[in-house]
């Protein structure tokens, strides 16, 4: 009897059983072979995800070192991302983002300049930062192009800055983690916006107008719950532009962190999908930072996106942002998207060392066990690569041919 595994061999036949024994083997052989390779990918099968918002740059900003991609690509250990982790667990790309914190704020960790334990209220409304020059901003953000361009340069294939849809497919199927440049917050732009000329020249793909705080563009959302997202003005007319400037460029415009009126100026103004790299339902938490009803039917309407945000405050019913948060609710935001959008307009939007996370991820290798959460509940194979990365692919696609 062959042992586990063995791939049964024919005996020695007579010259006329030869070629009926031969065809047996052969028969056996791809037999067997199938169907080892059906268990093989059946036992790998994971999930490749692409994700709508991270913030390891900023993390690995704070460290102020020469080397700090030798860290993101070495794998430190420290926050919830880095090249072997995010490897480990198929994921293989998302929107990297550049924040410019508040200068007045006191920034010691990658936690972006927020006071947690104002959050944790039944009721909070923290007042906005002060507006950033873009004279006062600009360096930052080169500093941070320059350290995604040196993990890029460095990594040996294992990293691609993608500046098209196409692009990104060809490096995603690849399996190179697959970066599109995003710009959370636009203080960086002048009003002249020869700024955003040059950025998109070095790789910008993705732009937010706003992060929480004002720019010359339009006013972003207080961390307020609970509340309505209609906080605010509108965009300026120099918004307006931006959002021109944009289209005509090819870049996404990100509405996460706009209030309501800016977002509404965005569907007047952009021909673009409406998309929002990291926000959830204001249905399930009434917090600024979440999407209403009427601008879920908006993002419906122009085949747009939104990404999750695993941030517990914008998931949690009492809007607390604690780390003793179940999972649960993350799915249950992406159950209410599915009902109201579609299978096809919702996919992840993390926000993975840009805020606190729930405790089950605590870094990126918790993404096994939202994943068994999310399969365990009825969504199949299909679904599951839609929401991990088909759906975010294809709205580049659309947006940047």
């Amino acid at each position: 009897m062959p042992g586990p595994g063995e791939i049964p061999k024919i005996k020695a036949a007579p010259a006329r059983e030869k070629k009926v024994a031969k065809s047996i083997e052969r028969t056996l052989n791809f037999s067997f072979l199938v169907t080892t390779t059906k268990c093989y990918d059946k036992i790998q099968m994971s999930y490749q995800i692409f994700d709508g918002h991270n913030d390891v740059l900023f993390r690995l900003f704070l460290k102020n070192k020469i080397n700090a991609h030798e860290d993101f690509l070495q794998g430190d250990n420290e926050g919830h991302l880095d090249l072997p982790r995010m490897e480990e667990v198929g994921f293989r790309g998302g929107f990297f983002a550049i924040y410019v914190p508040s200068p007045e704020a006191e920034v010691n960790s990658s936690d972006k300049p927020i006071r947690y334990e104002d959050m944790e209220k039944d009721e909070y409304s923290l007042p906005l930062p002060d507006l950033i020059g873009s004279d006062q901003a600009l360096p930052t953000v080169i500093r941070k192009i320059s350290l995604l361009s040196k993990i890029e340069k460095h990594s040996q294939g294992k990293v691609k800055i993608c500046l098209s849809g196409s692009e990104l497919e060809k490096s995603f199927q690849e399996r190179s983690l697959s970066v599109l440049m995003h710009i959370e917050g636009a203080e960086c732009i002048d009003d002249n916006f020869y700024n955003l000329e040059a950025l998109y020249r070095s790789g910008l793909r993705s732009i937010g107008p706003v992060w929480s705080r004002p720019t010359i563009f339009g006013e972003g959302v207080p961390f307020a719950f609970p509340h309505s997202p209609d906080i605010g003005k509108g965009l300026t007319s120099k918004g307006i532009e931006l959002i021109k400037n944009c289209n005509d460029l090819k870049i996404i415009v990100d509405n996460s962190h706009l209030n309501e009126k800016g977002f509404w100026d965005i569907a007047k103004h952009s021909h673009n999908p409406l998309v929002a790299t990291h926000s959830n339902a204001h249905q399930l938490c009434p917090h600024t930072r979440n999407l209403t009803n009427q601008q879920l039917d908006a993002i419906k309407e122009t085949k747009g996106m939104v990404g999750v945000n695993f941030a517990p405050a914008f998931l949690r019913p009492d809007g607390k942002m604690i780390a003793e948060t179940d999972i649960q609710v993350i799915v249950d935001h992406f159950k209410y998207f599915i009902d109201y959008l579609g299978e096809d307009c919702v996919g992840f939007g993390s926000d993975f060392d840009g805020a606190m996370m729930p405790k089950d991820l605590s870094s990126v290798l918790g993404m096994n066990k939202l994943l068994d959460l999310m399969v365990n509940q009825g969504f199949d194979d299909q679904l599951m690569n839609k929401l991990c990365h088909q759906n975010w692919i294809k709205l580049v696609k659309r947006t940047l041919p």
